[in-house]
């Protein structure tokens, strides 16, 4: 079973860096079995990159208003909403899957969410908060657990 553990984010985006900090973390605690990819990448541009795997752990930052900053959101790709945008180039996870569903590309049968729940992942330059910055290290643990369960 192929596995990647992808991080995603623009580490230079404040908040939105966790995915990325967070996966170079999980890079140094796994074997060769598990792929770890960081990427700025979005919408229709990670086709390419979860094509060919059976499971796939997604890392990013994530802004609902819903949870208190730094709280570990876990999502399954069925329950990922849509995405409203204004192109398919920023398609969200489940268009993502029915793209690849009818374009026969071979698409994680297995897609799972971890995502910190942060307050700003827009502004350039600036560094984690410490609130993100503090969560890093269960958002790694829970990613690790995440990896050590049976596919199901």
């Amino acid at each position: 079973m192929r596995t990647l553990v992808l991080g995603l984010g623009n580490e230079l985006a404040g908040d939105d860096a966790v995915g990325i900090v967070a996966a170079r973390r999980v890079r140094e605690r796994v074997d060769n079995e598990v792929d770890v990819v960081e990427t700025s990448a979005s919408g229709l541009a990670l086709i390419e990159l979860l094509s060919g795997y059976d499971r796939a752990v997604l890392v990013d930052a994530i802004r609902t208003g819903r949870a208190p900053v730094g709280t570990i959101v876990e999502m399954e790709l069925t329950e990922v909403g849509t995405v409203v945008a204004p192109s398919l180039h920023q398609a969200g996870l489940a268009e993502l899957a029915a793209v690849a569903e009818r374009s026969r590309i071979a698409f994680p049968s297995e897609a799972t969410v971890l995502a910190v729940e942060v307050t700003d992942p827009f502004t350039l330059g600036a560094p984690m908060s410490p609130a993100i910055e503090g969560s890093v290290p269960a958002l790694v643990d829970r990613v690790l657990a995440r990896l050590a369960s049976p596919a199901r």
